[in-house]
């Protein structure tokens, strides 16, 4: 794939590549942090987000495929300065299935291939926390400090909570930022709100607590070979969905800040009644005054986790779930709400990504 000619009005632009891009969650908040900051390239195996990466980001080429095959085409754009990236994490996840033999625990390979061929200035890496402790760490962490191939790299790691930089959500991620022995090392972003954290209350302001419960606009494009619906930007996607007259009962039973164990037993389910321990954010109601509990790619669904609103009988909704992620309420997504709900779930909060990026932009300042 060829990278497109780009005129800036910077004459020193920040040249990007977004690896495992999804929607473009990293990105966005590198383009909020600084104006000099343009993506060359995104890759992404997704269609739904690659469509919806190539739409916010029309100046940026998208390959849409997976990582080895863009690798084996051998068309890798040149003169990189940052690549950003976070390999699929769904092996190291804390929830459900934890398979450390996943193939997707192993795409860390190309990502440090990409290094190894595109030798850019910085690159940073993020995943789920769990990312630092499992084997699969510690084998990128090893190739990366003792393959005479990156001989010129040192690299740092930490464990970083979105909500200490602003985002309206409590997430907490592994970054690693590897920098060239010639550039500049990067400072650590700066925990501006630890003590003051952005809340639930301010991502929704001005946000309505009545939604529509009507299907999405029929609306498509083509994209990549495929028909996808969309594309669908801020209150477009506040739309819920219809519960059945048990499902409303128990929210109404769950106070802000409750979850399952305030639902009387003649509405709980069998299984429920037979297990009163385990996760207490199950069918958990937000709380106004604090950060979001970690968004998911199930958001939408109040028994995987504490996505009900604060104060109405029902999930978060796409929109909802957006802004705690800290889009633009004018980022437009394509797919299905199922589709465009693993997009928003799957994203670097915006305010982590743009902090990452102020101090990735002062060290390539000369």
């Amino acid at each position: 794939m060829t990278t497109p000619s780009i005129e800036y009005m910077d004459t020193n632009p920040i040249r990007v590549l977004d690896l495992f891009a999804g929607a473009g969650g990293f990105t966005q908040g590198f383009h909020e942090a600084d104006p000099r900051f343009h993506t060359v390239q995104a890759v992404e195996m997704d269609i739904a987000a690659a469509a919806t990466f190539s739409i916010n980001f029309a100046g940026s080429a998208v390959f849409a495929g997976r990582i080895q095959d863009w690798l084996h085409a051998d068309d890798l754009p040149s003169e990189i300065d940052v690549i950003i990236g976070g390999p699929p994490c769904q092996g190291f996840s804390t929830l459900g299935k934890q398979d450390v033999e996943d193939d997707r625990n192993f795409l860390w390979e190309q990502y440090a291939e990409t290094i190894r061929r595109v030798r850019p200035k910085i690159f940073i890496v993020e995943n789920v926390a769990a990312f630092a402790k499992s084997p699969q760490f510690a084998l990128f962490h090893a190739t990366l400090e003792t393959d005479p191939d990156f001989s010129e790299y040192s690299i740092e790691w930490r464990i970083l909570n979105a909500a200490d930089y602003g985002a309206p959500q409590a997430r907490k991620r592994a970054v690693m930022i590897g920098h060239r022995n010639d550039v500049k090392k990067p400072r650590w972003p700066e925990q501006t709100h630890k003590t003051s954290p952005r809340t639930v209350q301010h991502a929704f302001h001005g946000v309505p607590q009545e939604v529509s419960c009507s299907a999405l606009a029929d609306r498509t494009l083509e994209y990549a070979g495929a028909t996808l619906k969309g594309p669908y930007s801020g209150r477009e996607l506040h739309v819920g969905r219809d519960y059945t007259e048990l499902s409303l009962k128990r929210f109404a039973r769950i106070p802000e800040g409750g979850n399952r164990f305030n639902i009387p037993d003649e509405l709980l389910a069998p299984c429920w009644r037979a297990h009163r321990s385990g996760s207490g954010d199950v069918m958990g109601r937000l709380r106004w005054n604090k950060p979001s509990v970690t968004i998911r790619t199930e958001f939408f669904k109040p028994e995987k986790g504490r996505y009900l609103h604060p104060v109405a009988d029902r999930a978060i909704t796409h929109h909802e779930a957006a802004l705690l992620q800290g889009f633009p309420i004018d980022f437009k997504f394509v797919g299905s709400r199922t589709a465009i709900a693993r997009q928003i779930g799957n994203a670097v909060p915006i305010q982590l990504g743009t902090a990452i990026a102020k101090v990735i932009a002062e060290a390539l300042t000369l």
